[in-house]
């Protein structure tokens, strides 16, 4: 399917992460009116089928995405996966902490329409989106970021196996989680972050994890 050209225009905004002020995404302000509006306003055939999740700016792929660009060393000159891209948030830290290359891997074709949109915004390069990658062969990678992946059991079911294939084969594995039950065990923290929640006094924590 083919997203309509201005739906970004009319049904986000350009809002900067509360853990990655560096970066400013397209945003939806209501997620759940925005789903509508992708089921009826558009009129797009399959546009119900898909899950807004790149409209929210995700606490795991904050701390990733602040994690790369506080240790540019880990991406720089380096290819670089994005998995699960949604927003394209972390693919963009990447870009901006000077990887060569960045694969922005996701399965929604919203997702692979406003990653170009979120990389021209904030004057990122090299940003590819592409599709999934989880049943295909694993790209020529150095380094793979993932996250938010293991929000429910049959993702983290296909994600587990592949990301340790990534690093039997030689890839630096990161993945930015706050905790959830389907994390695989024998990951290693390396950074954790208090994640400011929007509208709300409190904060939510998140962790980079790291294989092994």
């Amino acid at each position: 399917m083919t997203v309509p050209a201005g739906f970004f225009a009319r049904h986000t905004r350009l809002v900067r992460t509360p853990l990655v002020p560096e970066v400013a995404l397209h945003l939806a302000d209501d997620v759940a009116a925005l789903w509508q509006a992708m089921e009826d306003d558009e009129g797009t055939p399959g546009a119900g089928d898909a899950s807004p999740f790149w409209a929210a700016a995700w606490v795991g792929g904050q701390g990733l995405a602040r994690y790369v660009l506080d240790t540019p060393d880990l991406v720089a000159g380096r290819t670089v996966l994005d998995l699960g891209a949604g927003s394209g948030l972390v693919a963009v830290a990447a870009s901006l902490a000077g990887a060569e290359r960045v694969l922005a891997s996701d399965v929604d074709p919203y997702a692979l329409a406003v990653i170009p949109l979120n990389a021209a915004a904030n004057g990122a390069r090299g940003i590819e989106p592409v599709g999934d990658v989880l049943d295909a062969d694993l790209p020529e990678v150095e380094v793979v970021l993932a996250g938010d992946v293991f929000y429910d059991l049959r993702m983290a079911d296909r994600v587990r196996p592949w990301l340790f294939t990534a690093w039997v084969r030689g890839a630096v594995v990161l993945v930015g989680d706050p905790g959830r039950s389907q994390l695989p065990e024998g990951l290693r923290e390396v950074a954790g972050y208090q994640v400011p929640d929007s509208g709300v006094d409190v904060a939510r924590r998140t962790t980079v994890w790291r294989l092994p």
